[in-house]
């Protein structure tokens, strides 16, 4: 009973931290979504992603059943997790010069707390209601989507973060730049995506180049805002629930002190 009263208590913080920006940000017009869109990449490249991204999310179910076994508020905050990467995702920022939306990721904050691969799981299941009721994505490109959101902005920002820790750096810094790169990371390999799938007869790091420049003018500030966004709620979960970090194993005691 007690700790279902501070599972409650931390959603409605992460609940307040999540919608401040989400009230700055959201535009009353319909937003494009930023994600690859159904139909963009060519069947060969949209299956190549599904098979690169299935053993992550694989293994992110396997670490998903092992801890529920072992602490069952893992799946609460699952859930939490999977709101934010919802809501934040969804955040549109239209690109005139690219005629689409810019939008914060979410994934940063996710890896960070849930460990890389279930933050995969959080980020394909946020996906892949988006794709299928709000025409956020597609399915054909869910999993191109997954990869770049959920596999790579997990990975960078989990590894970001645990990296500045073992470098003494404190939980404010560590969390900005883990949700900064994280957002830039996404970015980077959907561009990635994009030109690989896209380029035919034109060069696949020309396109690249071009894609990443369309995406610039909003994609910077929104990374600085990713990483406030992050190191706040890091900040917030290590005051309010510590030891949550530590049942699941994703950081050791003496990491929590820091």
């Amino acid at each position: 009973m007690k700790i279902n009263m501070k599972i409650k208590r931390y959603g409605r913080l992460v609940a307040i931290s999540t919608l401040i920006p989400a009230a700055l940000l959201t535009q009353p017009e319909e937003a494009r979504a930023m994600h690859i869109s159904e139909g963009i990449l060519p069947l060969p490249w949209a299956l190549f992603w599904y098979l690169a991204t299935l053993p992550f999310f694989a293994f992110g179910l396997k670490r998903l059943k092992e801890i529920a076994r072992e602490e069952l508020s893992v799946k609460p905050l699952l859930g939490l997790m999977a709101a934010v990467v919802f809501i934040i995702s969804l955040l549109p920022v239209p690109v005139p010069t690219a005629g689409t939306c810019s939008h914060p990721c979410g994934t940063g904050i996710s890896g960070i707390i849930l460990g890389p691969f279930l933050s995969v799981v959080v980020a394909a299941a946020a996906l892949f209601i988006q794709a299928l009721l709000l025409a956020h994505g597609g399915l054909t490109t869910l999993g191109a989507n997954v990869f770049a959101l959920g596999v790579v902005g997990s990975l960078t920002g989990y590894l970001t973060f645990r990296g500045l820790r073992a470098l003494r750096a404190n939980l404010a810094f560590a969390g900005f730049a883990a949700g900064l790169l994280a957002d830039w990371a996404t970015y980077a390999a959907t561009a990635t995506q994009l030109a690989l799938g896209l380029a035919g007869e034109t060069p696949a790091l020309s396109l690249f180049t071009k894609i990443v420049i369309a995406f610039l003018p909003t994609q910077l500030p929104l990374g600085l805002l990713e990483g406030a966004i992050t190191a706040g709620m890091v900040v917030l979960l290590y005051k309010n629930r510590p030891d949550l970090l530590i049942k699941i194993k994703v950081l050791k005691p003496k990491e929590v002190s820091g």
